[in-house]
């Protein structure tokens, strides 16, 4: 997950301001996004619509490279690439934009893309982050305008009880707006319930993607994903496609994206996609300069998860923690902006003796779950917050947490 993309979900959930209105007081807003695959772009109509409470200003903070022709009914107004709507007070209005959706990371690889047959991309990419005053707060829905011969779309939300549009549901925000990943065009989608979670696999028609394989690995593991987090989103997006799409994985909420050729479980042991389902499930991410604890955390149970589902023994998960404690032997601390390779191994590492401490301290009572679950869904976790938590647990301070990996 990308540090700009955590700026932004911050961004957006600071930003969101209500008016003096009583909190029962709420307005609609309905999200249509429309695809031109001749323009390379994706637009977006934003309709709201007031009830018992109404949307009074809207500033969106646009992407100056992506963004274009912001038009809508009442009011609007640039400064800079910040562009504000003021929509009728007293009658529905729309405001209407475009948005350039071919993106290319540093390798050359795309991690959003249209072509002539489907869409992948990112919808709080394309639905810029929004601040919204108003009084009272909102309901959203969300439906796609498909071109000609795409067949359909997805995103990490539900669809309603006549499955005309998607609910748009972000818990603890008084303005939804939609977020994670969204697969449009000639696609190809299963999709299985379990323990009260619709999980989908999409992906283009056509490509290498092995759908069903994704399905039945979730399958086996979704009970152990729950009991150690405490709780599943209510729908989990897993998106898929082959090159020239980025060769990995990236977790959004609700959403993730894996290339078709990324394994369910690699050779060194870990699973890259219990690592992405990780965050998308916990949503834990580390305070600036702590970003292992994130990525280290995903990592752990990446192999945990797989080993306690059955998906492998006992055996092979040692042997993915030795590696990884060879692979890390080197590092001297985890702080840092961002963290891969050596460090997140070395934080994994850290997490296993951790997990060691716990169960010594408890008498085996509790292992780490009984942390990870006081963290799921806070967000930015500090060093001091997972001291906390482990001291919850065990009634004492850790000494694992003291390490000097963890210093300056």
């Amino acid at each position: 997950m990308s540090v700009r993309f955590v700026r932004v979900l911050a961004w957006m959930a600071a930003c969101c301001v209500a008016g003096p209105a009583a909190a029962n007081q709420t307005y609609k807003v309905a999200y249509t996004i429309g695809f031109d695959p001749a323009k390379h772009e994706a637009t977006v109509e934003i309709t709201t619509t007031p009830g018992t409470g109404a949307l009074k200003r809207l500033r969106l903070t646009k992407d100056p490279d992506r963004h274009s022709v912001f038009k809508g009914d009442g009011k609007v107004t640039r400064d800079g690439d910040s562009i504000t709507w003021r929509p009728p007070a007293d009658r529905p209005g729309s405001l209407r934009f475009s948005y350039k959706v071919d993106h290319r990371r540093s390798n050359g690889a795309y991690d959003a893309r249209i072509t002539d047959d489907w869409a992948i991309l990112r919808v709080d990419r394309l639905i810029p982050p929004a601040a919204a005053v108003a009084d009272g707060s909102s309901t959203a829905s969300l439906t796609f305008d498909l071109p000609e011969g795409w067949s359909g779309a997805d995103i990490g939300y539900r669809l309603n009880l006549d499955k005309s549009r998607y609910v748009v549901a972000n818990p603890g925000r008084r303005f939804q707006q939609p977020v994670g990943w969204l697969i449009a065009g000639d696609i190809g989608t299963r999709r299985e319930y379990m323990h009260g979670t619709e999980f989908a696999v999409a992906a283009p028609k056509g490509q290498d993607v092995r759908r069903n394989d994704v399905l039945a690995f979730v399958h086996a593991s979704a009970l152990e994903l729950l009991s150690a987090f405490g709780r599943l989103p209510t729908k989990v997006l897993i998106v898929g496609a082959g090159d020239p799409m980025w060769r990995g994985g990236l977790s959004a909420p609700n959403s993730l994206y894996l290339h078709a050729d990324r394994p369910l479980v690699g050779e060194g042991g870990t699973s890259p996609l219990l690592h992405e389902l990780v965050h998308v499930i916990t949503r834990i991410r580390g305070v600036r300069g702590q970003d292992w604890i994130a990525e280290s955390f995903a990592e752990y149970y990446s192999i945990l998860i797989a080993q306690r589902s059955g998906l492998v023994s006992d055996t092979r998960t040692h042997r993915a923690l030795e590696l990884l404690r060879s692979q890390g032997r080197n590092v001297r601390t985890l702080r840092g902006a961002e963290s891969s390779g050596a460090r997140t191994a070395r934080g994994v590492i850290l997490l296993s003796e951790l997990d060691a401490e716990i169960r010594a301290q408890t008498d085996a009572a509790h292992n780490l779950d009984a942390v990870t679950r006081q963290l799921v869904g806070k967000g930015r976790i500090s060093l001091e917050q997972l001291k906390d938590a482990a001291h919850r647990v065990t009634g004492q301070a850790s000494k694992v947490l003291e390490s000097p990996l963890l210093g300056g």
